[in-house]
């Protein structure tokens, strides 16, 4: 792959009193491919990843020279890890939990920016993620 994949559906989210437009990644191609060769990504948006079931996660930058922010999220909807992607770094930033079902990337520093901190519950308007993506749990 060679190019940035389309847009791809859109969802609200909710962090404390932030708000955020993020294109929802759920297939393993969505995934896998990401931000990669994307230009430009708004101060409102970001990427969430949704993965069927909780695992130890690891993110790297390929073919992405967008600075990227990226929070690791239990299958609860809380913010366990924050980290800061450096572009086209390959090296994977593992998260420390096996707990992660989703991850949740925006501008590099935007958590910093609108004070949003490990511990913080990440809602829709449907309510917790897992309710959202996994309602017949």
């Amino acid at each position: 792959m060679n190019h940035a994949q389309p847009k791809l559906p859109t969802l609200k989210l909710w962090l404390d009193g932030a708000e955020l437009e993020v294109e929802l990644a759920t297939t393993p191609r969505q995934i896998a491919t990401g931000m990669m060769f994307r230009k430009n990504l708004a101060e409102t948006e970001g990427m969430l990843f949704v993965f069927a079931i909780p695992h130890r996660t690891a993110f790297y930058m390929r073919n992405t020279t967008l600075p990227l922010s990226c929070a690791y999220i239990d299958p609860g909807g809380v913010i366990r890890e924050l980290h800061d992607l450096q572009p086209l770094n390959e090296t994977p930033v593992e998260a420390a939990s096996d707990q992660i079902q989703f991850v949740l990337e925006v501008r590099q520093g935007w958590f910093q920016r609108h004070r949003v901190a490990v511990g913080t519950l990440v809602r829709t308007q449907r309510g917790a993620l897992a309710e959202t993506f996994f309602p017949a749990r």
